[in-house]
């Protein structure tokens, strides 16, 4: 098998879990890789992202809108609740390949980060911390995830809460090799949902 051949059977085999288990993409990857017996070159998440959509279509093309559109739902009603920290939309839920058993992320900027938790507190909102490394940095990111409810999946969502510096929302809209942003503000996520609401057999449509 080629190194093309190999990447290719990696990113399919991580998509299925990613889809069909809610698994994130680096453990979808190192998962997938295991079949190869050794230590194989990983795809990237472009990559696995193709193979996501791909799979998305052939399997789950009829629900898989609605259940993007209700995450989406979702994550502008935390996104409208935490304005102060300047919110963005990041993961399967920005990019579209989001499934019900995917989470929200939302990237939150802040002077100080105790700040976004004392907000949960005050509002009554129970949350569980964690950390996520960072590429190039010693100090890993503090994650606040949280439960909430989506009326249109008929079951609670998990969202995660990510809590960057202030000065790193300068790089925040980067582009991925192909020139799509990996996250987007609040008034972005409106528009994505409006124009689904307007396409053809939409939520919005009759």
């Amino acid at each position: 098998m080629s190194q093309a051949e190999a990447l290719a059977a990696i990113a399919h085999t991580a998509a299925r879990l990613v889809v069909d288990e809610g698994m994130e993409y680096a453990a979808a990857k190192r998962r997938a890789a295991r079949d190869f017996g050794r230590r194989p070159e990983l795809p990237s998440n472009e990559q696995l992202e193709d193979a996501i959509r791909e799979h998305i279509e052939i399997f789950c093309a009829d629900t898989q809108p609605a259940e993007l559109q209700a995450l989406r739902e979702v994550a502008l009603l935390w996104m409208g609740r935490l304005a102060e920290y300047r919110p963005h939309l990041s993961g399967a839920a920005w990019r579209g390949t989001a499934t019900r058993l995917s989470s929200v992320h939302l990237d939150l900027y802040c002077d100080d980060a105790k700040a976004a938790e004392i907000t949960l507190i005050n509002a009554g909102v129970n949350y569980d911390t964690g950390s996520l490394d960072r590429a190039g940095s010693r100090e890993p990111l503090s994650v606040l995830s949280l439960s909430s409810p989506s009326q249109a999946l008929g079951e609670p969502v998990t969202v995660h809460l990510v809590l960057h510096d202030t000065d790193d929302q300068r790089g925040a809209l980067k582009p991925d090799a192909r020139g799509r942003s990996w996250r987007g503000d609040r008034a972005a996520l409106q528009r994505l949902l409006a124009e689904a609401a307007a396409a053809p057999g939409g939520p919005g449509a009759a």
